[in-house]
């Protein structure tokens, strides 16, 4: 590691900020501001190695490149003590084409894409191993959607923009790919990917190295004209093939988008296909295709995730409300979250007239991660009434049905109790503000004028790869008194909700001995299905 330098870039000349190139002189390393490669490591997967160190004297007059070579042990409870296989160590060299392997190579590295497709892909469902006749298959996440043939294609961009077939769609993952096929009118009918038959015409295995088959049946079509307007079918069994009309070659496949519908025993049962359909003339030479794949559990109603476990910022936080006659049963907590549309916390949105009233219903979500203040004016006259006033803007700051609960993850789901956040509600009274004291709207007019929402968040989970989990949500109504107006005077007041995310993760204390810790990293999915 001593003579390995990363920066060095220049060949015979002095990189900046570089200590480790020893094309520079004393001088040059005078004018460094720091060491833009401070330590120089070789496999970072090794128990121990060597590590080189390069730092810069500043006090030094002129500053000072120093270096030290120290033994680094890697804190990983998995790691590689001994590498004894020297052909992993570096990348092996690639065979050098001559006549007589060239035809060879070119056949396998010679198109736009190449791919070698595992053995264990192509199925042969008359000749199975007589070992394997009592073994029960199943999908697992990630492996690749068999069928009679080989496997689900999703045709992606692969070198570059142009369609690679050879993309296998994995059980589970949700996928969404775009990419460019070259097409001319003379030869459309020649060309597979842009037929509907080549989608559906081979059948998936319902689970691995089996025999049972689901069809994949055409769920919906949608015809596009060269303008872009699209115009959906009403037939779905009528299968259209392109074909050339007048100089055009229509029912050219624009897009595909599969919806697999699975059990909990990792069974495939149904497999359906919605197809976007459109023409080309003869000055096309190419079209963008489009294609997606979504899977969805069968008898479950799905509900939308904000992260896996852990919370994703920007995307909304999860509420829910706890159902009539809880604790019993258990099992029914949170299950409006199912049916209910509004399962998320949100906040009073802005509107360009900052009229409150006329901003009654609008409400935006709130986003995790994402501070955020809105709010408008309220025009009060003395014909107003204290008691239905107050009401309106208890209903404007917290909508129509406030959440009782939040999520602590994105991935929490409704029957897991545990696993939700109660919210704190708080009022206090402006007129109190200086003496601490919360103020449940006493006998005098007081009016809301403020939602301030605060969630605490902390890091969970493995140091290399921490999630964010909710750990408590408040929600504190600010009120102010409203005296009455004389008759044909008019008040405005302001209106204002915000919500605040706080990161109370404890970070970690150098030298703090009052705990015994152990400086390891395990892997994400250690403790599965544990938490």
């Amino acid at each position: 590691v001593a003579k390995l330098c990363v920066c060095d870039l220049l060949v015979a000349q002095c990189d900046t900020n570089c200590c480790c190139d020893p094309d520079c002189s004393t001088a040059e390393f005078s004018l460094f501001t720091t060491c833009s490669v401070p330590v120089v490591t070789g496999d970072s997967r090794l128990c121990s190695q060597k590590a080189a160190v390069y730092s810069l004297d500043v006090e030094a007059n002129p500053p000072e490149m120093r270096f030290k070579l120290i033994d680094q042990v890697n804190p990983s409870v998995f790691c590689i003590h001994a590498a004894n296989y020297k052909q992993a160590l570096s990348f092996s060299s690639p065979e050098m084409p001559t006549s007589e392997n060239f035809d060879q190579l070119l056949k396998q590295f010679g198109s736009a894409a190449f791919s070698a497709e595992p053995d264990s892909w192509d199925v042969n469902t008359d000749a199975q191993n007589p070992s394997d006749a009592n073994e029960t298959y199943r999908y697992e996440y990630g492996v690749p959607v068999q069928t009679v043939d080989a496997f689900l294609r999703l045709p992606s961009p692969v070198v570059s923009s142009w369609c690679s077939d050879a993309n296998p769609a994995g059980f589970l993952v949700n996928q969404v790919t775009k990419c460019t096929r070259s097409v001319s009118v003379e030869n459309c009918g020649d060309i597979q990917a842009v037929s509907m038959l080549f989608y559906i015409n081979s059948s998936i295995l319902a689970v691995p190295k089996s025999s049972q088959m689901v069809n994949i049946t055409v769920q919906s079509i949608t015809v596009q004209s060269p303008n872009g307007t699209r115009t959906l079918l009403n037939g779905n069994d009528v299968l259209r093939l392109p074909e050339i009309v007048e100089e055009l070659c229509i029912n050219i496949v624009l897009g595909v988008s599969y919806h697999i519908t699975y059990t909990d025993a990792g069974e495939i049962i149904e497999a359906a296909a919605a197809f976007v359909l459109g023409a080309i003339n003869k000055e096309a030479l190419s079209i963008q295709q489009s294609f997606a794949i979504s899977f969805a559990q069968a008898n479950t109603e799905p509900v939308p995730l904000s992260g896996n476990p852990g919370y994703v910022i920007g995307l909304p936080v999860r509420a829910g409300y706890r159902p009539q006659g809880y604790p019993f049963p258990v099992d029914a907590v949170f299950a409006a979250l199912n049916t209910n549309k509004l399962s998320q916390l949100t906040l009073l949105q802005s509107t360009s007239s900052q009229d409150c009233l006329a901003a009654q219903g609008a409400r935006t979500p709130v986003l995790f991660g994402y501070n955020m203040v809105s709010g408008c004016t309220l025009r009060i006259t003395a014909a107003m009434k204290c008691q239905p006033l107050a009401q309106t803007l208890l209903d404007l700051l917290k909508g129509q049905s406030f959440p009782e609960y939040v999520a602590s993850f994105g991935n929490s789901q409704a029957q897991d109790v545990l696993d939700w956040v109660p919210i704190t509600h708080l009022r206090l009274s402006e007129q109190a503000n200086n003496e601490g004291i919360y103020n449940l709207f006493q006998s005098s007019c007081q009016i809301p004028v403020s939602l301030e929402i605060e969630v605490k968040w902390t890091k969970y989970g493995s140091l290399v790869n921490p999630q964010a989990r909710i750990v408590n949500v408040t929600a504190k109504i600010t009120t102010t008194t409203l005296k009455q107006l004389p008759s044909g005077r008019e008040r405005t007041i302001p209106v204002m909700s915000s919500v605040v995310f706080t990161d109370v993760s404890s970070p970690a204390v150098p030298g703090y001995k009052a705990w015994p810790t152990i400086n390891v990293k395990l892997p994400f999915d250690f403790f599965f299905p544990f938490v």
